[in-house]
């Protein structure tokens, strides 16, 4: 698929059927992810894939936003091994893993799998379900599968303000 075919079509999947995603669709989005750049190339990621009924059965305890999904990703970095711009203000963490987060949702649509970012959770209480080390820090969890029958996105997704509105050249 081309890649403006991919950021046109893609959109927050809010209902997915039950069918689980490949172990080849699954691999290229783990991929894409592990293939995105990171500050100093530091790649402070660290992806967990949950698919075991007893895992979604954690996420599912922990946030509505599920949806279905058979395949949840959380995205985490290690708040340890971050790059520290300079004014000391902000580091790399959060934004590496949206980058890594953002490349396998992107890749999921590439090859033919739905996706929603979720956020609506307790990251200390997810990490907490996981026992997940303590330098980790959660960004996000993506769902992954397949939209469930008569699935579309929201009425509004394809609305977009004028470029002119959102770019200014200076």
């Amino acid at each position: 698929m081309d890649f403006m075919d991919v950021v046109r079509s893609r959109y927050a999947c809010k209902k997915f059927d039950a069918r689980q995603i490949s172990k080849e669709q699954l691999d290229t989005i783990l991929e894409a992810g592990r293939l995105a750049p990171t500050a100093k190339n530091l790649q402070e990621q660290h992806i967990y894939v949950v698919q075991s009924a007893e895992g979604l059965a954690k996420i599912d305890g922990l946030t509505p936003c599920r949806y279905g999904a058979p395949t949840m990703l959380i995205v985490a970095f290690d708040k340890n091994n971050v790059f520290t711009y300079p004014g000391q203000k902000y580091d790399s963490g959060i934004e590496d893993a949206t980058i890594v987060a953002t490349h396998m949702i992107l890749a999921s649509k590439s090859v033919g799998v739905d996706s929603c970012w979720v956020n609506f959770f307790d990251p200390d209480k997810l990490s907490e379900a996981f026992q997940l080390p303590e330098n980790e820090e959660i960004l996000t969890c993506i769902a992954l599968g397949y939209a469930a029958e008569g699935t579309a996105p929201l009425a509004n997704h394809f609305s977009r303000k004028p470029i002119d509105e959102t770019v200014t050249y200076v």
